[in-house]
């Protein structure tokens, strides 16, 4: 028995009404995932930039000068912040004056600055009986040989290659966190998902009885997550909860 194994019925069986009638091990299938995505850094529009827009927006200008004079800032400032606009699509040079874009425009009426970054890629990890991503590294590094498949393994799901995007860039954002002051990065698109190879992954199946309460439930250690799995014992519980009885009482 493993280390694990024996530390989780420890404490499992802290409550001293709490009986372990029966353990258990199988895997589940995870289906590694290959994803290219863009990102873009969110923040709160500063005021030299709305300034700039809000001025363009109101007046033709047609050179840096023009504008550090109206709002009294050094040219540099100016200059570096026009160039970045225009690399982002916020504002152009049209027939001599700057011009703000459609997207300038709705970023400065959102008062919301966003850049695009360069395309990154991740590897995400599906689970078909969860029906979602799962965000911890496939580790089966403690055993030699892996447990049997777990017993509800929906056949068809295991095969399953598509992928709804917005189970995708939720799962992306959970491994792409960056949250700093007034800035934010938020995937913004999917590019191009690949669907790789499936690995098993070791869960440690528990099923309790509460001689207390006079009810038979079951407890699940997922390995790939380190922690325990309420949606799979919620799965053996519906599905099992009157086998139990008639098994174990």
């Amino acid at each position: 028995m493993s280390k694990l194994q024996q530390r989780l019925m420890r404490e499992l069986q802290q409550n001293r009404n709490i009986k372990i009638v029966k353990t258990a091990e199988w895997c589940i299938p995870i289906r590694t995932v290959d994803v290219t995505y863009e990102p873009v850094r969110r923040s709160t529009m500063d005021v030299l930039m709305t300034m700039l827009l809000l001025s363009i927006q109101e007046a033709d200008f047609g050179n840096v000068e023009e504008l550090s004079e109206l709002l009294l800032v050094d040219p540099l400032f100016i200059e570096d912040l026009m160039s970045l606009m225009i690399r982002v699509g916020l504002m152009k040079n049209e027939e001599g004056f700057f011009k703000l874009t459609e997207k300038g425009q709705q970023q400065l009426e959102q008062g919301i600055f966003e850049e695009e970054l360069e395309v990154e890629a991740s590897t995400l990890y599906f689970s078909p009986c969860h029906q979602s991503f799962l965000t911890s590294d496939v580790n089966n590094d403690e055993y030699d040989e892996l447990p049997e498949l777990y017993r509800y393994v929906d056949k068809e799901a295991e095969q399953q290659e598509q992928f709804d995007e917005s189970l995708i860039i939720a799962a992306l954002q959970e491994v792409d966190k960056e949250d700093t002051g007034n800035s934010q990065r938020i995937i913004a698109r999917v590019v191009e998902v690949e669907a790789q190879q499936i690995n098993d992954s070791p869960c440690l199946e528990f099923i309790l009885y509460d001689k207390e309460q006079d009810i038979l439930f079951v407890r699940v250690w997922n390995m790939l997550l380190n922690q325990w799995d309420h949606c799979l014992e919620q799965q053996l519980t519906d599905k099992e909860q009157l086998m139990w009885r008639e098994q174990y009482l």
